[in-house]
């Protein structure tokens, strides 16, 4: 199906351009019609609260009240090359503060604490490495940190990254967590979502993702564990009239200062310049905002 095969191509542009927001998108499946979502005002609303809507799993408490925002609902139709059309961004995601879902048991208590291990053969399997890939398996790690999210909890994520960058990057989320800084989520990407129409509503922080670039010649820094995106709607990629994620629409504008954004010279950026690494929001054509690099790409 052609629709599908553009799908595929965008992300596999993305990747290899360094940032790799719709690879993260968690629409499902079963609703791989696009439809047209509602044009919505980009003005800045009053923050959202999600308290009484959707409860952290490290405490479920019963409820039947629908969630204010469901990520990866809403596959968007697609534009003539491949991406998700760019729509203005829902009220409810213009000064996004969406509860983390717990994917590891959170922490005991509020100290930053990470490991680094092998990565463990059930989370390569559902990672994206593949024997193709540009990085053997036994070159990454498994990593799992503490962070803390929009909701002021605390929670441990999960990340891989080349072994040679594993202790530096544990340090650089260290920073982030002591000024806490925000994160939405930190999970493994998966190798079935980089085939789902795009839905232009991610916001993982996420840093190896794999997949054969379509008709090209290099691999992204991503896919040798030695790139991280950093909440990537709060900070998107930015190329002539392409915005990715495509409903981050808002978050162009820098000048309106929300949490979980990064900005020249500020501490989130130095945490990463610290280990050595450098930031695409210094770039011109792309502006990758999201995106920290080990190799310069």
């Amino acid at each position: 199906m052609r629709s599908h095969r553009l799908a595929a191509l965008a992300v596999a542009l993305i990747a290899l351009a360094g940032c790799t927001t719709p690879a993260e998108q968690r629409a499902q499946r079963s609703s791989a019609s696009p439809t047209s979502p509602s044009a919505a005002s980009t003005s800045r609303p009053a923050p959202v609260s999600t308290s009484s809507s959707a409860a952290s799993t490290s405490s479920p408490v019963p409820t039947t009240t629908r969630p204010v925002w469901v990520v990866g609902a809403k596959p968007l139709p697609l534009r003539p090359d491949g991406f998700g059309q760019i729509l203005p961004t829902p009220p409810v995601l213009a000064n996004r503060a969406l509860p983390t879902t717990d994917i590891l048991p959170p922490p005991r208590d509020d100290k930053y604490a990470s490991t680094i291990a092998a990565v463990p053969p059930d989370v390569l399997a559902r990672s994206t490495w593949q024997p193709e890939c540009p990085v053997a398996a036994a070159d990454l790690r498994y990593l799992t940190m503490t962070f803390w999210g929009f909701d002021g909890r605390h929670h441990t994520g999960e990340m891989i990254v080349h072994k040679r960058v594993a202790e530096g990057v544990t340090q650089a989320f260290a920073r982030l967590h002591a000024i806490r800084f925000p994160l939405e989520e930190m999970r493994v990407t998966t190798r079935p979502e980089l085939d789902l129409y795009p839905t232009g509503d991610g916001n993982n922080t996420t840093a190896f993702v794999c997949r054969p670039a379509v008709n090209l010649k290099t691999w992204s820094a991503h896919a040798s564990g030695l790139a991280i995106d950093v909440n990537p709607f709060c900070n998107p990629y930015i190329r002539g009239d392409l915005v990715l994620p495509e409903l981050a629409s808002s978050y162009v504008d820098r000048g309106w200062r929300r949490p979980g954004m990064l900005y020249a010279g500020d501490e989130a950026v130095r945490a990463f310049t610290a280990i050595g690494w450098s930031w695409g929001g210094n770039w011109t054509s792309p502006v990758d905002i999201q995106h920290f690099t080990a190799t310069g790409r």
